[in-house]
């Protein structure tokens, strides 16, 4: 089979047990935290993030077929992975990503900043990520909201810049390893609907839409997730 790799974002934790419930179903699937997040230096840009994984997994022996699953950042990262390194991608599987540079409000940047200095802020910060994860089982989200707060604030700003500079349009129709694009239809941070933009740009790629699902599907409707996923690799050639 081939190796199943999750990469996470700045959201649902801010780290690998973000997905936490596809480790669980795929059992020797790989689920790396990046580097800035709990540990070591963050990456200035998706691409350095790119080649940090890919040594990554070459460490590990996995170098060929691989499938990387990611949402937020981590579907910017597996993105820039098949198209740098399409010889050793089989296949994406991509949550909550666009494919070009994005105007955030200033103020989701500057909250993140005074969370990192204040601890009222601090407090602040970790209600609203509560909020936006209200999809996820209750349990599971307050062990999500306590990884956001051993990773912290300054983590999230930094990732949340990196992710709006990323822009590959150019070459997305270039994109070999087969695709699959995952939203969720109640997500009240992106209200565009990047992922259909990929969608029409890449052919062959397949589209699901999910309900009761937002920023965070894997976590949210783990379930349909982990079908679909089941899925997709069993169309890989």
């Amino acid at each position: 089979m081939s190796p199943l790799v999750f990469i996470h974002g700045p959201g649902a934790g801010g780290c690998a047990e973000g997905f936490r419930l596809q480790r669980h179903h795929f059992p020797g699937s790989l689920a790396p935290t990046l580097p800035g997040h709990l540990a070591g230096a963050p990456c200035d840009s998706v691409k350095a993030y790119t080649d940090w994984l890919r040594g990554w997994l070459w460490a590990q022996g996995q170098t060929q077929d691989l499938v990387l699953v990611g949402f937020t950042l981590g579907a910017c990262i597996a993105l820039q992975y098949g198209l740098d390194y399409p010889d050793e991608v089989r296949g994406l599987v991509l949550m909550t990503v666009a494919m070009r540079s994005k105007q955030r409000a200033p103020e989701m940047l500057d909250s993140r900043l005074r969370a990192a200095e204040d601890s009222g802020a601090h407090e602040q910060w970790l209600a609203s990520m509560g909020n936006v994860m209200h999809f996820i089982e209750p349990d599971f989200r307050e062990d999500l909201i306590a990884c956001h707060r051993r990773v912290g604030p300054r983590s999230q700003y930094h990732d949340l810049v990196v992710i709006d500079q990323f822009d590959v349009q150019d070459r997305i129709a270039t994109l070999k390893p087969s695709l699959l694009l995952i939203r969720g239809m109640d997500d009240p941070l992106s209200l565009e609907e990047y992922e259909r933009e990929i969608h029409e740009a890449v052919p062959g790629s397949q589209y699901i839409q999910l309900s009761q699902a937002g920023h965070f599907p894997m976590a949210e409707q783990p379930v349909a997730v982990n079908e679909a996923i089941e899925t997709f690799m069993g169309t890989l050639s």
